[in-house]
């Protein structure tokens, strides 16, 4: 029963990554399909193909980009943005969302960000992080002052994780994407752990002196001569 107990949590494990991609790559698909459906109703009326609704916001999705690289449309859409960006609350929602977005947009700032390990000094404890500011030029008085680094420090299992300034001598850069770097933390760097696992190299005459010491039995001690009574000695 034990043993059927773990082929069934095996399965389960290599299966559950498979089956939670796929419905959730289905759900996407779905909606995208539906929304681009009900913005085209009006004009296609009852005609419809499997697909289709997909096709044409992939479509319309290229085509905003497109217009988006021209200088004019820019104009317009900062000018449609004003609404957003002055409204109280929804300015501080609209506002995260575009940094996020703009964040990982091919032209945003992830490209110059850069995956450090930040070791505090009398320290042996590292943390991986990500510098997200290079300078404390432009923040607000009350800031210390110096050489120093913005370095987000993200979560594992769960979106969020703290941002800290530390001095720029901290931290030492790290041979790591970006993508890599959030993808490690988020399931707290589990994965490849084995696989990255050093494995000393055995030296010559190891072999022989093992060999040779389990060939070669060892010799019991030799017990101890009894002592005699005191009166004896005497």
């Amino acid at each position: 029963m034990k043993r059927l107990s773990v082929y069934f949590f095996t399965g389960l494990i290599t299966i559950l990554p498979v089956a939670l991609t796929v419905y959730l790559l289905y759900i996407f698909l779905v909606w995208t399909e539906n929304l681009a459906l009900g913005f085209l109703r009006p004009f296609i009326g009852s005609f419809y193909i499997p697909g289709m609704g997909l096709t044409l916001g992939v479509l319309g999705i290229l085509l905003i980009g497109y217009l988006v690289s021209k200088q004019r449309f820019r104009s317009i859409l900062s000018f449609m943005e004003r609404p957003f960006m002055n409204t109280p609350v929804i300015k501080s929602i609209y506002s995260s969302l575009k940094s996020f977005a703009d964040y990982f947009s091919p032209g945003g700032k992830q490209n110059a960000q850069q995956v450090v390990v930040l070791r505090i000094p009398g320290q042996e404890m590292e943390v991986v992080g990500l510098v997200t500011r290079s300078s404390v030029d432009g923040l607000p008085p009350g800031f210390m002052q110096g050489t120093r680094v913005a370095v987000y420090l993200p979560m594992g299992y769960m979106i969020g994780g703290y941002t800290v300034f530390v001095p720029a001598e901290w931290v030492q850069p790290v041979a790591m994407s970006v993508e890599e770097a959030m993808r490690s933390s988020l399931i707290a760097w589990m994965a490849g752990a084995e696989g990255t696992r050093p494995v000393p190299e055995p030296q010559a005459g190891d072999a022989a002196v093992d060999a040779q010491t389990e060939a070669t039995p060892v010799a019991a001690p030799a017990p101890a001569a009894p002592q005699e009574p005191a009166e004896r000695k005497a």
